[in-house]
């Protein structure tokens, strides 16, 4: 998938950039950076997209990126409020050049390569990880040096994460491909809940259909009506923890034709049933 490089402002920070924002929602593109990146969702909700993959977010979510990952965050649904975020940068060379070879390290050395994946941490770590990620903004220069680096040694120890993305997407990508792809996210945004044919969605993007397929399944590993179809079942997940609303009204609301499909592709993307994902959510709000 193609994606728009950003310039980290690398003289904001000496040995990584730590920092809190807050805002009316997560606006940054579809975008990459050499450096490794570490956020956590202070407030908001909607999908986040991480190499080929992509799934419902909200706050207390922690997410750990690597390098040159392709991502974005994008507010959907109703907001309580504003959107906010902790998020800290790195590069490979944090305490010097191969500092990772060293034995102290190894655990990280193994956090850090699955990272280019993608990975997020469970929630009772992460409310965990949020109360030493805001102490550590606050100290001096030294001292949160040291903190992040236990909080990275932290992070490589837990058991209690997941890979994002199954696939590595290639992001050293040309410009009017990016642009293609954005205007695709857009398209996805606000036509799931209508019929769409490849026809529209080329289109858009001013391709022949036969030629928007390929470059699709190129740039996102999968064919564009899987993307579509996942797309969907994210939202009535969405609706699903958020509503007590049939099921099956809000997989119609989603875009879905046939209750019958829809079941199929929710098995497919969430491994579950649709009553047993609210439960298992609820369940877990509960605790």
């Amino acid at each position: 998938m193609k994606a728009q490089f950003e310039q980290l402002a690398r003289g904001e920070f000496q040995s990584f950039g730590a920092y809190a924002y807050e805002k009316p929602e997560f606006d940054t593109p579809w975008h990459y950076h050499p450096e490794f990146e570490l956020t956590y969702i202070l407030s908001g909700r909607g999908i986040r997209y991480v190499g080929s993959g992509f799934e419902y977010f909200e706050e207390g979510d922690l997410i750990l990126l690597g390098p040159n990952l392709p991502h974005c965050w994008r507010n959907k649904g109703v907001q309580k409020g504003s959107s906010g975020a902790i998020v800290v940068h790195w590069d490979e060379n944090l305490l010097g050049n191969n500092w990772l070879s060293k034995r102290e390290f190894d655990a990280i050395a193994k956090l850090l390569s699955k990272a280019q994946h993608g990975i997020k941490f469970s929630r009772p770590f992460s409310m965990l990880m949020k109360k030493k990620l805001l102490a550590m903004l606050n100290l001096p220069p030294f001292e949160r040096l040291m903190s992040f680096v236990a909080i990275l040694n932290e992070l490589a120890t837990t058991p209690d994460k997941h890979l994002l993305s199954t696939t590595i997407v290639d992001a050293t990508f040309r410009n009017y491909d990016h642009q293609r792809m954005n205007t695709v996210h857009q398209f996805v945004r606000s036509r799931y809940q209508d019929k769409v044919t490849l026809a529209q969605i080329a289109s858009e993007v001013h391709m022949s259909e036969e030629a928007f397929s390929r470059f699709f399944s190129k740039m996102m590993n999968k064919p564009f009506f899987t993307f579509l179809n996942e797309y969907r079942i994210n939202a009535t997940c969405q609706l699903l923890i958020e509503t007590d609303r049939k099921v099956s009204d809000v997989a119609m609301d989603s875009g879905f034709e046939t209750l019958p499909f829809f079941y199929r592709q929710f098995a497919k993307f969430k491994k579950l049933s649709p009553k047993e994902y609210r439960d298992n959510f609820r369940q877990l709000k509960s605790q």
